[in-house]
């Protein structure tokens, strides 16, 4: 995976691209833990629309930045979600602990 981060106003943008999985937990929390810290921003939001393939670490990680953003009192958003991604988070019912958008 792939993670590239644009900022705009109070706003961030992470891309991922590729699989987002264990072996991509360094990247993914580097790129993202800066923002949570990072008073100029307010939201985040994650893109997967380059995302081919998630798996349970993955989610783990989401969950866990959720958190983190909730705790540093920041609007997270997910995109751009689809085929077997949306599909995994649909049955992991993020739907329910995020803002999906498409």
């Amino acid at each position: 995976m792939h993670a590239t981060v644009t900022k705009e106003n109070n706003r961030a943008l992470v891309r991922l691209s590729g699989r987002f999985d264990f072996n991509t937990h360094r990247e993914f929390r580097n790129a993202v833990e800066p923002l949570a810290n990072e008073a100029a921003v307010t939201q985040v939001r994650i893109d997967f629309t380059d995302v081919e393939y998630l798996d349970s670490s993955a989610l783990g990680m989401l969950l866990m930045l959720r958190d983190r953003m909730n705790i540093a009192k920041k609007g997270l958003t997910i995109a751009g979600v689809h085929g077997n991604v949306k599909q995994v988070l649909e049955i992991a019912n993020f739907g329910q602990l995020f803002h999906i958008v498409e």
